[in-house]
């Protein structure tokens, strides 16, 4: 049932709204699990019905305006009068009872000019030669993997073998973790992101044990400089560019995206192929499409449940119509943005041929993920592999009883029983 706002203080009277219809009322969304990658019914009413919503979430206090169209999402996510940083310290209704970045460094909540700063120090990592230099060794890790799975037999989880354990191997060397000591590190970021009962703790631990890891690897880059991500924020620490709490922060954002989230996104990438067997023919004959298929499997794929971290607006904006009040917090859909009729015409389909607007699966304006390069490289190679080793691969059970991940951010198989 619909929810009203909470009626403003006695001491100050309502303001008064002088541009736009009456607010709508306020809705609650429980993000429940969904099927395999059925689209959130809840964002697709709101797309095509009201674009521009108000909304409660399960956890915190209040409610939020919630933008799906494509067009308003990049207008919000650009334009500077919508602060992440004013997000620090308010009870917001939220995904998860405690925010999975830190609130006091990295880039998470951090306007300009301070986030291009420290956008400008990661960015030196995530440069177009780092990942030319890094792909070989990409190449090679699934080459093992996908080996190791040969040697298993049919039927095998793909999960298990590839999915899980290549974005951890990549991204080990990207950070500059020792191979012996990573198992350590890898379980970090499912507990980060997961969002159901007792998580709180969970995350709590996690993060914990994560920041010191990381504090204990960027101190010893300092005593022995190398090129990976870790050399790069223990240099810019050790000159005051940033601080060490921001370098510990900005690695560990880079930890948990570039681990869980690109295990379940290619996971997710890859089932979509399986049960579409016309593209994954297509693939096979004109590998040349790869790297368009990637960029329709962006889009396609909903990469995550829920919507991510919130802006507050700093003064009046108007939204489609709707005023937005400064103070009001603005959550942006970029899985709707994503399925926009007007953009992307029959966002349901999944079509190799998609070519024009880019799609929204790394955000958009000042907060686009900085990992996108290397996400993509890590989809064709891993996709690539798989192809060109077992050209006959299919699902080894019916689509509906591949087994999805439950009350996590992140969407994605759980396993994916595959055979060839």
């Amino acid at each position: 049932m619909p929810l009203d706002p909470a009626p403003p203080p006695a001491d100050r009277a309502a303001p008064v709204r002088t541009l736009g219809p009456p607010a709508p009322p306020v809705r609650f969304w429980p993000v429940d699990d969904l099927p395999a990658l059925d689209p959130d019914p809840f964002l697709d009413e709101l797309l095509s019905e009201e674009p521009v919503a108000r909304i409660r979430l399960p956890y915190g206090a209040g409610w939020a305006w919630l933008v799906t169209r494509y067009e308003d999402v990049r207008f919000v996510t650009s334009d500077p009068r919508f602060s992440r940083a004013q997000v620090v310290g308010r009870d917001v209704t939220a995904m998860r009872p405690v925010p999975v970045a830190s609130q006091t460094a990295g880039l998470q909540y951090v306007d300009p000019p301070r986030h291009a700063l420290l956008r400008r120090v990661v960015a030196r990592a995530f440069t177009g030669g780092s990942m030319r230099r890094l792909r070989p060794l990409a190449e090679r890790r699934a080459a093992e993997l996908l080996d190791g799975m040969a040697r298993a037999g049919a039927p095998a989880d793909l999960m298990e073998h590839l999915h899980g354990p290549f974005p951890i191997a990549v991204l080990r060397d990207f950070l500059g973790v020792a191979e012996k000591d990573w198992h350590h590190w890898a379980g970090a970021g499912e507990a980060l992101l997961t969002a159901g009962a007792g998580s709180a703790e969970r995350a709590q631990e996690a993060a914990g044990a994560t920041r010191a890891r990381i504090a204990a690897l960027l101190h010893s880059r300092r005593a022995e400089p190398r090129e990976d991500l870790a050399g790069v924020l223990a240099r810019a620490a050790a000159t005051g560019e940033i601080t060490d709490d921001e370098a510990v922060s900005l690695a560990m954002a880079v930890q948990v995206s570039g681990g869980h989230a690109v295990r379940n996104n290619s996971g997710s990438m890859m089932y979509a192929l399986l049960t579409h067997p016309e593209q994954l023919d297509r693939l096979r004959s004109e590998p040349e499409l790869l790297p368009r298929a990637v960029e329709e499997l962006f889009r396609y794929v909903p990469h995550r449940n829920g919507v991510g971290i919130p802006r507050v607006a700093t003064e009046d904006v108007e939204v489609r119509g709707r005023l937005i009040r400064a103070g009001d917090v603005v959550y942006n859909a970029y899985l709707a943005a994503n399925r926009d009729p007007g953009v992307f015409p029959g966002p349901g389909t999944l079509d190799l041929d998609r070519e024009g607007v880019a799609h929204m699966a790394f955000g958009h304006g000042p907060h686009h993920c900085l990992a996108a390069v290397m996400a993509r490289m890590e989809a064709e190679v891993m996709i690539g592999s798989v192809l060109a080793r077992f050209p006959g691969i299919r699902l080894a059970v019916p689509p509906e009883e591949v087994e999805f991940q439950r009350q996590g951010l992140i969407r994605g198989p759980r396993t994916l029983p595959v055979t060839w």
